[in-house]
């Protein structure tokens, strides 16, 4: 698997290794991943072919997070083809929500070349398209703990925010079990949240208050080029917050809870779970 450092990649691990799955995690420096027991950890970088091969071999499924950004679509679809060549029989690629549609913008567009590719290769795949992660909260930590406002980059925008362990547990069912095969799941979590319901969630939970402040897109593209992000990488995501903000991603959907037979957790089930995040020190 890929990504297996990542948000979903460390979670999916540890559930398949609970499950007695022989799993084989692809990273670019073996003697620093921390991984479970029993996990293997092998060599390899997109950037070079030989390596991702190699990993491959011998293979029979694949969870695949490749796309980083704009400059790396066709890395991909590549993916998918040494896959193929490899002789792995079954694909899971996490993508994103909205992808291939022209509202979104150019993010839209950034794994779609690797949906496709899934889709034409003769392969069981089987896409995943999650809303935004509870998760991306974490990066309000040092403004939660110093009390200053958290920043709202999309308004009024509400979006179904999923738990990243239900995104997970679903990338597992669909590796392991029967079913999924063709299938785009689209997951969310159970409710329509905006930047400040869950600033008002995370206030509740952890008995101080949370505020938010409206960060215009003018200004953001400003920090995203500070932080090093290319035009082209700042510019669609400016898209996706956009959408986001007018309405685009009001979307809830039963998906998890028809794959894993269960409601999909709550965004306070995810902020109880991790308040110590946010905790003072």
């Amino acid at each position: 698997m890929t990504g297996a450092t990542g948000t979903i990649g460390s979670e999916l691990l540890r559930q398949l290794a609970a499950r007695g799955a022989k799993v084989r995690a692809l990273t670019r420096d073996p003697s620093r991943a921390q991984l479970p027991p029993g996990v293997e950890a092998v060599r390899g970088d997109f950037r070079e072919p030989a390596s991702v091969a190699a990993a491959l071999s011998g293979a029979s499924a694949l969870f695949t997070v490749a796309v980083l950004g704009p400059d790396d679509t066709e890395r991909d679809a590549a993916l998918v083809d040494s896959a193929r060549a490899a002789g792995v029989r079954r694909v899971v690629k996490l993508s994103a929500i909205g992808t291939g549609d022209p509202a979104v913008g150019p993010a839209g567009t950034w794994h779609l070349g690797g949906e496709q590719a899934l889709r034409a290769s003769g392969l069981e795949w089987t896409i995943l398209r999650p809303s935004s992660f509870a998760s991306n909260t974490l990066s309000w930590g040092k403004a939660i703990r110093s009390g200053t406002p958290v920043p709202d980059t999309t308004g009024t925008g509400a979006q179904g925010v999923v738990d990243p362990r239900d995104v997970s547990e679903v990338a597992a069912e669909a590796l392991l079990a029967p079913g999924h095969t063709g299938r785009v799941h689209t997951l969310t979590g159970p409710e329509l949240l905006t930047t400040a319901d869950q600033a008002a969630t995370l206030a509740q939970v952890l008995g101080r208050p949370v505020t938010t402040e409206d960060v215009p897109a003018a200004r953001l593209r400003e920090r995203f080029i500070e932080a090093g992000m290319s035009e082209a990488y700042a510019d669609g995501v400016l898209a996706g917050t956009a959408y986001v903000r007018t309405g685009g991603n009001a979307v809830v959907t039963d998906d998890v809870r028809a794959v894993l037979g269960r409601a999909p957790r709550t965004f306070e089930q995810w902020a109880r779970d991790h308040g110590e995040a946010f905790a003072r020190t």
